[in-house]
């Protein structure tokens, strides 16, 4: 019995510390992530980023055409409202405290976004062991119906500016898996 408390009490000393660490994970930003992810053997994931709608994402709320919709909206600014924040920035109920000092809300819809807080996996030998990655913070979809499903929680009808969605086609302007090698 005496052996089986001692087992039980290690378990659940893991489990806090795991998630005690895991909840700590910060969100690093998209330079930090472009370290790694701009070379070929990481498919330029970096790049195809940075070509992407995702990247200007913040940078549209600073225009006139955002000033207008924001106005119409009863918003007096749209890079500084939350209902604007949470799909062109990091901002989906994403409290500054979790914000790295490399993190620049700036950077629009960055790596981060979907793949969660990067500070627990952002190391090349945490990254390199998907396994690893995931139990660090990394947020795998399982299949496309996931990334959909992701995707939509911003590319809806909430959006003042919402067009019809079609997953297969933006999610070719986006996709950036990393090449098989050979």
């Amino acid at each position: 019995m005496r052996k089986l408390t001692m087992i039980l009490t290690l378990i659940a000393v893991l489990i806090a510390f795991q998630t005690s660490v895991f909840s700590q994970n910060k969100y690093v930003g998209r330079k930090v992530c472009s370290m790694c992810h701009s070379t070929e053997k990481a498919g330029k994931q970096a790049d195809i980023w940075q070509k992407s709608k995702h990247s200007q994402a913040y940078i549209t709320l600073t225009t006139d055409k955002a000033m207008e919709i924001a106005k119409a909206k009863g918003i007096a600014n749209p890079a500084e409202a939350k209902e604007c924040l949470e799909c062109h920035t990091l901002g989906k109920t994403v409290d500054a405290s979790q914000f790295d000092s490399k993190f620049d809300i700036k950077d629009g819809v960055q790596c981060e976004t979907c793949h969660g807080a990067g500070s627990g996996y952002k190391t090349m030998p945490v990254m390199k062991d998907k396994a690893k990655a995931i139990a660090a913070g990394l947020t795998e979809f399982k299949d496309a119906g996931a990334i959909e499903q992701w995707c939509r929680t911003c590319h809806n009808e909430k959006s003042p500016t919402f067009k019809d969605f079609v997953f297969s086609e933006r999610w070719e302007k986006i996709k950036h898996p990393i090449p098989k090698s050979e």
